[in-house]
């Protein structure tokens, strides 16, 4: 019987992969222990239906016992004809009852492994969704997206597969042969001694094939998930694609990205199209030996023709099964892949969150703390001696060039990054790293200049995630700050319209606006807009301005912009370049300065 390999291709044991796959099996091990017994069932009723393939002909198609007449003549008896014609009644019904068993077996079997798989993979799926929410920012930015969502949609499938499969075959096909095995030395060893010989080669076989499997399977994962990546971009830049007449080379990309997948199914392909027919010309080596063995003069002796016929047949029988091991071997080897590279993303390291401070509402006191920051894997430093400090009420502002590190610093206080190389950065005198993240990130409301909204009404996605019941009029009315109710009101459902997918129904202007409506609900004492006004004409950026004036009174607000025009009176404005603060003040001593900052402010307005 062929035999799973438990080494991948790198030669690390997959026993412990296995073992821990099975765990997930362990709260269903009722169904588990009755998919089981009913799957040894249908092999004992396979096995069996064989066994009596040799009663069937010995005593139903024997030769009739006689006697001799007082004439001489011989005659048949009727208690002869009355055996065989017994045997041979009680055959359909047999045949009835083991099949009626056989599909019922079958029944209970495919139903609880069917019940198994997709719990399994609803569970799996739903550990790989909840643990990328934990992952850190840094580890979601270095990955490719395709391969994300290829993990939760088709690694996940394919493990559920090999787990429903590889059960069907381990224990229905195995019990199968092993009691065909049985069967056959029991009823004559000497026929079946050549299995001893064949059952090392398949072995062989399997093992090797197995190590391919396993290498291909890794690879298809991976070219699965470029198709997912490239179907993804094209989808999300389909406008610019149309709008450059990129459709070709869209096409030509993807193609390649297809064909390379292709190509990887189809090694699986051969090496599984290779391994089943070897099997089966090994084992046709077996029942040649059989048919060339029954000839022995030493064995017709001892042969009835039921018990040739059984032997044969069991052989004939155990031919499905082995190659079902084959075949299985191929998908149960590629779920293994599968469970080694999602059991590696599950043991990555969620987002560190050692901190035990909480505090249900923070005055708002920030202070950046001669802080140095390297992104992992950079040589040179993001942040480089950054000080400020900023009271609670108060608007600090962060101009400078695209990269300069204003979104840097942004990042940092939410501590979507950590690990300061030096310095510290504080909220109420308290270092963040000392607060929980649900904690320090309840203080903050968050724009940036990638606004992110979901497929889901206008209302829902301004109170999205929002602590506590929020009223309609608590939306409405952040709406209204927001500048968002003059299209809102316009709109033909009005707060309950579908944004479509990231907002797609909606122009960028008022996707903004509906998540700086989103910031003003969550009333945190924080607030951080990076480039929350970009995409905004100049009466809404006003009337938003207006918004957030009213607001500034009880909350600290870092403030991050390209057009100088929305910073004017920020309390504070810090010029960043390379990540170093090169000039600070208000806006009126920064343009008297005629520094940096005033030159950036004269060419944005003459222009």
């Amino acid at each position: 019987m062929p035999a799973f390999s438990m080494t991948t291709s790198t030669e690390q044991p997959l026993g412990p992969v296995f073992k821990r796959l099975m765990r997930y099996l362990l709260p269903m091990k009722a169904m588990f222990i009755v998919a089981v017994l009913a799957l040894a069932t249908y092999g004992i009723v396979d096995v069996t239906f064989m066994y009596f393939i040799k009663p069937f002909i010995d005593e139903g198609f024997s030769q009739p016992s006689a006697v001799a007449n007082v004439a001489g003549d011989i005659l048949p008896t009727s208690q002869g004809f009355n055996s065989n014609n017994e045997m041979l009644m009680k055959a359909p019904f047999f045949v009835v009852g083991m099949f009626f068993i056989r599909g019922v077996a079958n029944f209970v079997s495919t139903y609880c492994i069917s019940y198994m798989s997709s719990q399994l993979i609803m569970t799996m799926r739903q550990q790989v969704f909840d643990h990328y929410l934990n992952l850190p920012v840094s580890y979601i930015d270095r990955e490719n997206t395709g391969n994300l969502i290829s993990r939760v949609t088709f690694d996940t499938e394919q493990i559920a597969r090999a787990s429903g499969s590889a059960l069907i075959s381990m224990v229905r096909d195995t019990v199968t042969v092993i009691g065909m095995l049985g069967m056959m030395f029991h009823l004559s060893w000497k026929l079946s001694i050549c299995i001893l010989v064949i059952g090392p080669l398949i072995g062989v076989v399997v093992t090797v094939v197995s190590r391919r499997f396993r290498k291909v399977s890794k690879q298809i994962q991976s070219a699965m998930g470029g198709v997912t990546a490239a179907t993804e971009q094209m989808l999300k830049g389909h406008k610019n694609v149309l709008a450059f007449g990129g459709q070709s080379t869209e096409k030509e990309r993807f193609s390649k990205i297809n064909n390379t997948n292709r190509q990887q199914n189809m090694k699986l392909a051969v090496a599984q199209a290779i391994s089943q027919p070897v099997i089966m010309i090994i084992g046709s080596f077996a029942l040649a030996f059989v048919l060339y063995a029954a000839s022995f003069d030493s064995l017709m002796h001892e042969l009835t023709a039921g018990t040739f016929a059984a032997v044969i047949a069991a052989m004939l029988a155990m031919l499905q099964p082995i190659k079902n091991l084959s075949r299985v071997n191929a998908e149960f080897q590629r779920g293994l892949a599968a469970c080694t590279t999602v059991f590696e993303l599950l043991d990555r390291a969620p987002e560190a969150d050692e901190g035990k401070y909480d505090i249900k509402r923070a005055k708002g006191h920030l202070v950046f703390d001669n802080v140095n920051f390297r992104y992992p894997e950079q040589e040179s430093l993001a942040l480089k001696g950054v000080n400020f400090d900023v009271q609670p009420g108060k608007t600090i502002a962060l101009v400078g060039r695209s990269g300069s590190g204003k979104s840097t610093m942004a990042s940092l206080i939410t501590r979507f990054y950590s690990g300061l190389e030096k310095g510290d950065i504080t909220l109420d005198d308290v270092s963040v790293n000392d607060y929980s993240l649900a904690s320090l990130r309840s203080q903050i409301a968050l724009v940036s200049q990638q606004v992110t909204l979901f497929n889901d009404t206008i209302a829902s996605n301004i109170a999205y995630a929002y602590p506590g019941q929020v009223t309609r009029e608590q939306i409405e009315e952040a709406a209204r700050l927001a500048h968002a109710m003059e299209f809102i009101e316009e709109l033909p459902n009005g707060l309950d319209t579908m944004v479509g997918e990231n907002g797609v129904l909606l122009s960028g202007g008022q996707r903004q606006r509906i998540a700086i409506a989103r910031a003003m609900l969550r009333n945190a004492p924080v607030l951080i807009l990076d480039e929350a006004t970009s995409a905004l004409d100049t009466e809404s950026e006003k009337a938003i301005q207006m918004g957030l004036d009213n607001l500034r009174h009880n909350r600290t607000s870092v403030v991050i912009a390209h057009r100088l025009s929305t910073i004017e009176n920020a309390d504070e404005i810090l010029v960043i370049e390379r990540g170093e603060v090169i000039e600070r003040g208000t806006h009126s001593s920064l343009i008297e300065e005629d520094g940096h900052y005033a030159k950036l402010y004269s060419m944005q307005f003459s222009a």
